[in-house]
C-alpha cells in the first residue's frame, strides 16, 4: 500500500480513473441511445438471461469517446492537460473472445492503452511514460464450463439487490446502432454522492454498451465511455498483443488478495488489540459526523483500517506511520486545506473527497462519498 503514496499525483488519480473505467469489465457508456431500431419490451430477468446466454462474439471493434467530469476543472495539476484519462478522449477499443482486450485513447497530451488478457492488466501512459501493471486473479471457473444462470437464480440475484437498490425495468434503447436494452440501479439508503448506476446491452449479442456513473442530482454521468461505432467480428491478435516502449517506466502493482488468501493469517482486530499491535499512535473516535465507529483492524501489519456507517455513505479512515516519501507523494501537490491549525491535501469529486495529513506520530488518508465540508468536519474530529 505505501508505494501507491510515493506515486505522483497524476499518476495516482490516472490509476484510479482507469479502474473506475473498466470497473465493468469491458462495457461501453453513451450518452444518449441511438435513433435506429429498438428490440421488443422484455421483463428485466429475461432480458438479462437471453444476454448471458447469447453466443460469444467472434470479436468487438468500436470507436469509443471517453468523458471525464469527476473531477472539478481546474482541480488537478493547475489546470493544464493531464493523462487522456482525466482530461477525456477519443480512441478504439477491440476485444477478443478469449478475454483479451485493448482500449486506445488518444490526446494532445498523449495517448492511454489499456490492455488485458486473462492473467495482466496493464496501463501505459504516455503522457507520464509510465506502465502500471496488475495480475489478475484465476478464473475460479475451468475453461469451457461457464454456464449461464436460469431465470430462477437471476430473479434471486434481482430480489437480493432490491433490498439495498432500487432497480429499474429494461428499456428498449438503440445503442451505436444497435437495439438494445438499459437499466439503472439506484441506492435507496446510504448511497453517500452516489446517484445512480447505467447498465445498457446489445439485444442480441448480450456485449455491455453502456455504463455510466451518476452523482446526486445529475443529468450526465461523471464518467462516460462512449462508442459511436461498433462492429463484430474476427480481431486480430496485433489490435490486442501490444507493447509499451521500452523506456517507459513500470510500477507493478502485484496480485489482488482474495479472501481466501487473507483467511491465512489471521486478522488484528478491535481498537485495544489493534492499539497494542501498532507501532503508532492509533485515533479512533466512536463517531465521526454522526457516523458510529464499525470496525478497526490491521492491514498488512503496518496500516490500521477504521471503518464508521454503512454502505456507501460511509467513512473510511486509513492511519500508518509517517515516512518523507509519503509527505512528498501523491498527495501533496494536490490543493490544502485548513484541520485547525493542521494543513491537509484535498482531493475533492463528484462522488466523494479524500483528504491527507499528518499529525502527532501519525499519518491519516479519510475518504468517503461525501462533500468536502463534511469529509473535513470529519477530519478536524479524528484530529
Amino acid at each position: 500500500m505505501s508505494y501507491l503514496r510515493r506515486l505522483s499525483t497524476r499518476s495516482l488519480i490516472v490509476l484510479v480513473v482507469a479502474v473506475l473505467a473498466l470497473a465493468g469489465g469491458a462495457a461501453i457508456a453513451v450518452a444518449a441511445g441511438g435513433s435506429g431500431p429498438t428490440p421488443p419490451p422484455k421483463p428485466l430477468d429475461q432480458a438479462i438471461h437471453d444476454a448471458l446466454a447469447a453466443p460469444t462474439p467472434d470479436g468487438v471493434t468500436a470507436r469509443v469517446t471517453f468523458t471525464n467530469k469527476l473531477f472539478p476543472s481546474g482541480a488537478l495539476l493547475g489546470g493544464q492537460v493531464g493523462s487522456a484519462l482525466l482530461s477525456g478522449a477519443s480512441g478504439r477499443l477491440w476485444v477478443t473472445p478469449d478475454g483479451r482486450g485493448r482500449i486506445e485513447l488518444q490526446s494532445d497530451a498523449g495517448d492511454v492503452q489499456i490492455v488485458w488478457n486473462p492473467t495482466t492488466l496493464s496501463i501505459f501512459d504516455a503522457s507520464s511514460n509510465t506502465v502500471y501493471r496488475v495480475n489478475l486473479p484465476e478464473h475460479s471457473s475451468p475453461a469451457g464450463q461457464d454456464t449461464p444462470p436460469t431465470l430462477a437464480e437471476i430473479d434471486t440475484f434481482l430480489a437480493d439487490l432490491g433490498v439495498h437498490w432500487a432497480v429499474s425495468a429494461a428499456s428498449p434503447v438503440n445503442v451505436g446502432g444497435q437495439p438494445a436494452y438499459s437499466a439503472q440501479v439506484s441506492p435507496k439508503h446510504d448511497g453517500g454522492l452516489l446517484g445512480s448506476v447505467e447498465l445498457a446491452w446489445d439485444a442480441v449479442h448480450g456485449t455491455p454498451l453502456r455504463a455510466g456513473v451518476y452523482a446526486q442530482g445529475a443529468s450526465s454521468p461523471a464518467l462516460e465511455l462512449a462508442v459511436t461505432e461498433i462492429s463484430y467480428g474476427a480481431v486480430p491478435s496485433s489490435d490486442v498483443d501490444i507493447t509499451p516502449p521500452s523506456t517507459a517506466k513500470v510500477v507493478d502493482l502485484g496480485t489482488p488478495s482474495t479472501g481466501e488468501q487473507a483467511s491465512n493469517t489471521p486478522a488484528v482486530t478491535g481498537l485495544a488489540a489493534v492499539t497494542a499491535a501498532a507501532d503508532f499512535p492509533v485515533v479512533a473516535p466512536d463517531t465521526l459526523v454522526g457516523l458510529p465507529r464499525r470496525d478497526v483492524r490491521l492491514v498488512g501489519g503496518d496500516t490500521v483500517l477504521v471503518l464508521y456507517g454503512q454502505g456507501l455513505g460511509g467513512i473510511a479512515l486509513v492511519e500508518r506511520k509517517p515516512d518523507a516519501a509519503a509527505s512528498s507523494g501523491a498527495m501533496s501537490s494536490l490543493p490544502s486545506v485548513s484541520l485547525d491549525g493542521l494543513t491537509a491535501h484535498e482531493l475533492a469529486t463528484q462522488l466523494g473527497t479524500v483528504l491527507d495529513w499528518q499529525s502527532q506520530g501519525t499519518s491519516f488518508v479519510l475518504a468517503g462519498s461525501l462533500p468536502p465540508a463534511a469529509a473535513e468536519a470529519a477530519a478536524r474530529a479524528v484530529k
